[in-house]
């Protein structure tokens, strides 16, 4: 719809929605809001719609306008905008100071969408710094037979009969795509239907019992257990007016919560919920903690001692379980305390979580093991790889005289860049094998005074380690998507 139309269409309207940033999932937002009547407006303030993307707005009668437009509307108006959005809500208003305001997020509008659906399945929602992506596909093994609905960072997935069905491989983290995945799953158990992208889905007509979703700036509130992993780094969002643990504290919207201990004490134990459990390497006042932990590279085996935990039934949970699972490092355990303390918020039978974890190997593309010929290649490939887990994935390597230690990646996989200083710094510090690859490496190679391996192609790390008969370590930052195809 051209602006041209825009006082015609918005004369005496009691509520407008608008929303703002197209680029992070707002088109799917604009789009559910008007098939349910109402009047949307879409604000693309980064310029990166079009094609399909305006075809869809303009057919279900969405106005696309600039925020001086926003002096045309009256009465009341829901803007609708990310948590990062470098706006202010004061900035906003200057458009329009006489109207009524309402603010929501991304995510809250996203659960009030969704405020029916998926009632009598169990759902979780993952957010935090780091092991998102592994969380969920521990999860995963252990809902198995729950047919689990996913969204992760390596696509939206539905799990039928054990049978992997991609609904969507390049998709985003963003809490619309938790309703693109449902509408996705819905398409595929019932071709020859059309459903309205407000309805709700019937429950009868769906092929999952579960849904497990990871988002990467806080939830949406949907989940019956909400995991936070850590705050492994609390970057700065939205131009530094918030932080990655102020988004992330929307967990706190869930029913029942999973948190780390640690972040917990640092961020939010101000926060008034009933249903708060923690999890812990070391604490042992967390409701869940660690006992005992033999580490390996192939079969770490965690003891795990767990009391008063509340769960989604309001039951108090007491105990003890030894898991044993692909969890070379301590980050990884880490990752296993907070999938066996939300399993067991969601009261899963103690068998099935060890049986779910024992299937669990690692993700291909992420963290994995293989060997190749003669060399063990550990793999560890994540969009988010900072500093700190660097050394994380050196340190879970007892001999490192046996190995290459490849380490760079790409730029523009994430919001947060690397900080090339504090890790030339770190590398200095090391005496092992080092290769540096990729955009990083290449650039994180003129910052360090150390001797170093420059292999500008990330696949020829692969054959010098194979050709020399060494084990490779390869740390590299980037998305599995980027690298499947090698």
């Amino acid at each position: 719809m051209h602006r041209a139309d825009l006082k015609r269409t918005t004369a005496g309207a009691k509520l407008h929605y608008v929303v703002i940033d197209m680029t992070h999932g707002g088109v799917k937002i604009a789009v559910s809001l008007a098939k349910t009547g109402k009047i949307v407006h879409a604000i693309d303030i980064y310029n990166t719609m079009k094609g399909i993307d305006e075809k869809m707005l303009e057919v279900y009668g969405v106005n696309v306008i600039g925020f001086e437009d926003m002096s045309n509307l009256k009465g009341k108006v829901c803007v609708i905008a990310p948590v990062h959005l470098p706006m202010s809500e004061d900035e906003i208003e200057s458009y329009n100071p006489d109207l009524k305001y309402e603010f929501l997020t991304h995510h809250e509008i996203i659960a009030r969408i969704l405020d029916d659906w998926g009632k009598d399945i169990p759902k979780i929602e993952v957010t935090g710094v780091k092991g998102k992506t592994s969380s969920v596909f521990m999860l995963k093994e252990i809902l198995i037979d729950e047919n689990p609905l996913i969204l992760s960072s390596l696509g939206a997935i539905l799990y039928s009969d054990e049978n992997e069905i991609v609904l969507k491989r390049n998709i985003s983290i963003t809490p619309a795509n938790i309703k693109e995945t449902i509408d996705l799953a819905y398409k595929v158990a019932n071709p020859i239907c059309k459903i309205a992208e407000g309805e709700v889905i019937s429950e009868n007509l769906k092929k999952y019992s579960s849904a497990i979703f990871e988002s990467s700036l806080g939830v949406t509130g949907i989940g019956d257990v909400g995991l936070l992993t850590n705050i492994a780094e609390d970057y700065p969002i939205a131009k530094s007016r918030s932080s990655a643990s102020r988004a992330k504290a929307q967990v706190f919207r869930c029913n029942t919560v999973a948190c780390q201990k640690e972040c917990y004490d640092e961020y939010y134990s101000d926060i008034e919920h009933n249903k708060v459990n923690t999890f812990s390497l070391s604490d042992k006042s967390a409701n869940l903690h660690v006992r005992n932990v033999k580490y390996s590279l192939d079969e770490t085996t965690v003891d795990i001692v767990y009391r008063d935990v509340k769960s989604i039934k309001d039951n108090v949970l007491n105990g003890e379980i030894t898991v044993k699972t692909f969890a070379p490092g301590p980050h990884h355990v880490s990752n296993v305390l907070g999938v066996v303390l939300t399993s067991l918020c969601l009261e899963i039978p103690e068998q099935k979580i060890i049986d779910g974890l024992k299937n669990y190997k690692g993700i291909p593309g992420r963290t994995n093991k293989k060997t190749i010929e003669n060399s063990i290649i550990i793999e560890e490939i994540n969009p988010g790889i900072n500093t700190q887990a660097i050394k994380e994935s050196m340190n879970m390597i007892d001999n490192l005289d046996d190995y290459y230690v490849a380490i760079g990646g790409d730029y523009g996989i994430t919001c947060e860049e690397i900080d090339e200083d504090k890790l030339a710094e770190f590398l200095n510090t090391t005496d092992c094998r080092l290769i540096l690859t990729g955009e990083v490496g290449v650039s994180i190679s003129e910052k360090i005074t150390r001797n170093a391996g420059i292999i500008e192609n990330y696949n020829d790390c692969y054959t010098k380690a194979i050709s020399d008969n060494k084990n490779l370590l390869f740390i590299y930052r980037s998305s599995y998507s980027n690298l499947s195809q090698r």
